[in-house]
């Protein structure tokens, strides 16, 4: 500091209309001291020559306080400090166990899980690794002096000054600390502890000569990252060797930031989810759950305003008794869940545009109500308007299997040569009373007989691009071309099945999807459709609470807030809202 004029300072910063850019802010775990809660300087001068806000989080008490804060941060830090007690992960302690805090130990576990579970990026330094590593399922050795077997080790905690490199440490090609450091480096160390086992959600991605880890990074495309050393002593020394890590950090952060701004002021919209097929499995929407994709605190950590629930049916025999059975299965289906959401705080069932965006406003979830499979109706056409009167805003006219109504897609003897005679009926009838009508399982002969028949614009809800990957529930590019000439929507879904031929599909399949169907019909056409708790979910996106990194992939593909507005709901909002229009419901053309 220059001089002691606090006014000038003042002066200077309120002198025009506020103009600074937002910048991520990082929050980095305090350390114990002496006097409590305290942090070293060189973390959060890292932070700042890195582009980044940094703010300390102390060990508060209270869960709820940590959950709050984690919140409104754009990416997470662990700081070194003190061992880790052993007891986190089931052991007792050894002689060569140092000082431990457990009230440090706690928090910041627990602010690992929650910031796993929202894909908060991270970045853990010394103790931080083997702290994201105890979190996530690993261990961690209590002293490597008596536990690590690689028969000899290097000297982990130097007498050298803090910014001196000591070691060497070799990354693994094609890693992301081989891609910011390259493949071999060196270091500085001062610990006796090291991650034992990284666990299933973090791989090993360098090592030092005895074989001691010494980088982790995820293993399910999160942005997560963890050293062994002490990078920031050597940014404030001037050394920039490491500056690398903290710059990819505080860009992370800066993208997750952006991707949760543009979640916060559009709608967010996934047309089907499969979550009641898992009801019956003790899922239950108000409570975060280890089975299913799918709940409200997903769709609050991926920032998911709101999901179509699909009374999902089977296609089985089609005599008088079954249609009848098939009818009280699907209203006993939605009747579940309007159970889960009258049980549950801070959601309603949304059946028209104008209650998505009511309850965007009042920062309540909606959830929607669809109809996988017109078998619900059996041969009843007044099915149709019971249905959309109790709130159903789509039903697919088919699922796997021919039906009463048209052939399908898979499984199909070809019976109708698309719709059949009743099939015309339901898709006439779908339109007067405003239910969107779901060509996702439709046979190509149905799909087009059913846009030329249709008077309102139809979707698919979940349904993802032939041309990617061969498979007759995708839509071929002329499907999607006809599709958007109609006005309609094509909800792009995550269905490893769907998504490649074989092998494992990842995220980065997912956007791939996406970007050619937007190719191909324009960004005015493409949506959507998870297909979670169906067969959706893949590496990278395997819940709602991924959906941020979703945005984060989109954005990086050159989509704009305007495009993601369009791609996240505002299609499938103006689809419904004309379908719905001067229909028997009249609820009015309300878009985004």
């Amino acid at each position: 500091m220059k001089s002691f004029d606090i006014n000038a300072t003042y002066s200077e910063i309120t002198a025009h209309y506020p103009s600074h850019r937002a910048y991520p802010l990082i929050g980095i775990m305090g350390n114990f001291g002496d006097k409590g809660c305290e942090l070293a300087e060189a973390y959060y001068r890292s932070i700042e020559v890195a582009g980044g806000i940094p703010i300390v989080i102390p060990p508060v008490d209270n869960p709820f306080h940590l959950y709050n804060l984690l919140s409104r941060i754009d990416g997470l830090m662990l700081s070194g400090g003190a061992d880790v007690n052993p007891l986190f992960w089931g052991e007792d302690p050894l002689p060569g166990l140092g000082g431990i805090n457990s009230a440090r130990d706690k928090v910041d576990l627990l602010a690992v899980r929650l910031a796993y579970d929202c894909g908060l990026p991270m970045l853990g330094i010394c103790r931080g690794i083997q702290v994201l590593a105890a979190a996530l399922g690993g261990s961690v050795y209590q002293d490597i002096a008596t536990e690590h077997d690689g028969g000899y080790l290097i000297k982990h905690s130097q007498n050298a000054p803090r910014h001196t490199p000591t070691h060497r440490v070799q990354a693994e090609e094609g890693s992301l600390v081989a891609q910011l450091l390259g493949t071999e480096f060196v270091v500085n160390s001062f610990h006796h502890q090291s991650v034992k086992d990284s666990g299933p959600k973090l791989r090993i991605t360098a090592r030092s000569a005895d074989g001691v880890i010494e980088a982790v990074e995820s293993n399910e495309m999160k942005s997560i990252m963890g050293v062994q050393w002490h990078p920031e002593s050597f940014i404030m020394n001037g050394d920039r060797r490491m500056m690398p890590l903290f710059q990819h950090f505080v860009d992370e952060a800066e993208a997750y930031r952006k991707a949760r701004e543009v979640h916060r002021r559009v709608l967010t919209l996934d047309s089907h989810c499969d979550t009641p097929m898992v009801f019956d499995q003790g899922v239950v929407l108000s409570q975060r759950n280890t089975n299913s994709c799918v709940d409200l605190y997903k769709m609050y950590d991926g920032a998911l305003d709101a999901a179509v629930m699909a009374a999902y049916l089977p296609q089985k025999g089609r005599s008088d008794a079954e249609l009848l059975v098939a009818t009280t299965y699907a209203d006993s289906i939605l009747e579940k869940i309007r159970r889960q959401v009258q049980a549950s705080h801070g959601v309603q069932i949304a059946s028209a545009p104008k209650d998505l965006f009511n309850n965007k406003m009042l920062n309540r979830k909606s959830i929607m109500l669809g109809i996988e499979n017109g078998y619900a109706i059996g041969k009843d056409l007044s099915n149709i308007e019971r249905y959309r009167r109790e709130g159903v805003v789509y039903m697919t006219l088919c699922h796997n299997g021919d039906n009463d109504i048209c052939d399908s897609a898979s499984r199909s003897n070809r019976e109708h040569g698309g719709l059949s005679e009743f099939g015309r009926q339901v898709v006439a009838e779908m339109n007067r009373v405003g239910m969107m009508i779901d060509l996702s399982h439709a046979s190509e002969e149905t799909f087009y007989q059913t846009l030329e028949l249709s008077t309102r614009p139809v979707i698919c809800s979940h349904s993802s691009a032939r041309a990617l990957c061969n498979h007759p529930r995708n839509l071929t590019d002329d499907q999607v071309r006809a599709l958007a000439e109609k006005g309609g929507v094509v909800q792009a879904t995550f269905y490893e099945g769907f998504l490649v031929e074989s092998g494992e599909a990842t995220i980065d399949d997912a956007v791939r999807h996406i970007m050619h169907l937007i190719n191909v019909a324009g960004i005015d056409h493409v949506g959507i459709g998870s297909d979670f708790d169906g067969d959706g979910g893949v590496r990278g996106l395997q819940t709602a609470a991924d959906y941020l990194t979703l945005t984060r992939r989109l954005m990086a593909e050159g989509l704009n807030e305007r495009s993601l507005r369009k791609l996240w709901g505002g299609n499938f909002v103006r689809v419904m809202s004309r379908a719905q229009y001067n229909t028997l419901f009249q609820y009015g053309d309300a878009e985004q």
